[in-house]
């Protein structure tokens, strides 16, 4: 039992201290409907395959967010993998142990069939005749529910969510039939964001097709396709069967410019730990999100210093930008900060024929760009594409007025995107207090 001192303090009784940790205790959830520990519901999956095992292979990969759930991330070589990843099948949840108390944790649906993910994930499933599986994943990656995470989460410095940990957990869980209500409820404002988020990618599949228009009818020869090239030694500027490619690609497109005419590098520079109380707001960028809050963090805990980003400026992973990891940053704090890891670029100003952020934040996601990103990148390895690597991507120039046009697009899908989600927000707030059973589900 735990008692409450003024609202400022908590007392819990000896015999109910099952670990010594202030947190824990200070996060217990106000429910009416009955609070069950999730161990009698849930089973860790942990099939390891040795992928790099079938070096020629090709393998999907899944991801998770905190905005679109499990995703196809990408597919690899088996020989581009270097340890053994776990294998996940529909019905089987996942999450990442270090971002699962921001929502990192999802369920993999029927429509992505199986995949693999990272050995770092914890996988498992539930038992379906006692938990409705997307019940238990609205519970799990509700902003109500954050508190009891990071609460039960372990860790000095990293904090991160176990699977044993994962059992400790208590949920409010109702009967069946009302998990099922809860969850018809939510599916109809959740279709919604994904029908929007449907409508941003069809700019981008519009785009692509375009580009490739373009393309095909300026080049001599279709480069990124063919199982071969001819150069002249004078034309190869290294080594490679990449940088072969890519000069191949530039000499076939005489009239495509490098995006060196349009970018450069941005690499202002904060030293968190010069301020170590302070909370500085860390950003990530992956495939599906783009550029993403990824958490807020105390400056004593940074051991170097991090790059500065502005709204409509540009970053990437170097090492996963060709499977779309690029992203423009939008609206930030003026202390927003990201990965010294990260290539960090923005667009020139003032000159006679700019590109526009609008219009760069679509071209940058189209699998034709991402097709000249990848010969463009160096490391025999792991490789990367660094800022002044992806200088020298050669693209067809569009006028700014059609730029605009793609730009324009991109905004309208983004107020569609913001609608639906600030409707599913609203959604979830009243599933709330259905969860917690101080509503009823049919008064809704």
């Amino acid at each position: 039992m735990t008692f409450t001192a003024r609202n400022r303090g908590f007392a819990v009784l000896y015999s109910e201290v099952s670990r010594w940790d202030v947190k824990f205790f200070s996060a217990r959830l106000a429910s009416k409907t009955p609070l069950v520990q999730l161990a009698p519901f849930v089973e860790e999956r942990n099939e390891k395959v040795k992928l790099f095992n079938h070096p020629h292979q090709v393998f999907r990969i899944f991801g998770v967010s905190n905005t679109v759930g499990v995703f196809h991330a990408y597919d690899t070589k088996g020989s581009e993998i270097n340890q053994p990843y776990k294998r996940v099948k529909p019905g089987d949840f996942f999450y990442n142990p270090y971002r699962v108390n921001v929502g990192s944790l999802g369920v993999v649906p029927p429509t992505l069939g199986d995949g693999f993910v990272s050995p770092a994930y914890v996988v498992f499933r539930v038992d379906e005749n006692q938990v409705v599986p997307s019940f238990l994943e609205t519970i799990l990656t509700s902003p109500w529910y954050n508190g009891r995470l990071r609460a039960t989460t372990t860790g000095s410095v990293r904090q991160n969510l176990t699977f044993n940990l994962l059992g400790s957990l208590e949920i409010p869980l109702p009967p069946l039939h009302v998990q099922r209500e809860i969850v018809t409820y939510l599916e109809g404002f959740q279709i919604s964001v994904r029908n929007a988020t449907e409508q941003l990618d069809r700019v981008a599949k519009e785009l692509d097709q375009h580009l490739k228009v373009i393309y095909n009818s300026s080049c001599r020869f279709d480069v990124i396709k063919s199982r071969y090239f001819a150069l002249t030694f004078k034309d190869l500027t290294a080594w490679d069967a990449k940088s072969g490619r890519a000069a191949s690609f530039r000499l076939a497109c005489p009239s495509f410019r490098p995006m060196g005419d349009f970018i450069e590098e941005a690499t202002d520079l904060y030293c968190p730990a010069d301020q170590p109380d302070k909370e500085w707001p860390l950003f990530g960028v992956n495939n599906k999100d783009g550029v993403f809050l990824n958490s807020y963090q105390k400056g004593l805990l940074f051991n170097a210093s991090y790059k500065r980003i502005c709204k409509d400026w540009f970053f990437h992973n170097p090492t996963r930008c060709n499977v779309g990891s690029l992203g423009i940053v939008p609206e930030v704090p003026e202390d927003a900060i990201t990965s010294p890891e990260y290539q960090v670029w923005r667009l020139k100003t003032g000159i006679k024929e700019p590109l526009i952020p609008g219009y760069v934040a679509c071209l940058i996601q189209t699998p034709f760009f991402l097709e000249l990103v990848q010969f463009n990148r160096v490391g025999a390895v792991k490789q990367r594409m660094y800022t002044e690597n992806l200088m020298q991507v050669h693209i067809p120039y569009l006028p700014v007025a059609e730029q605009q046009r793609y730009a324009a697009a991109r905004d309208k899908a983004l107020v569609a995107i913001s609608i639906a989600k600030k409707s599913l927000t609203v959604a979830r707030a009243e599933v709330e207090v259905m969860i917690l059973g101080t509503k009823k589900v049919g008064s809704l």
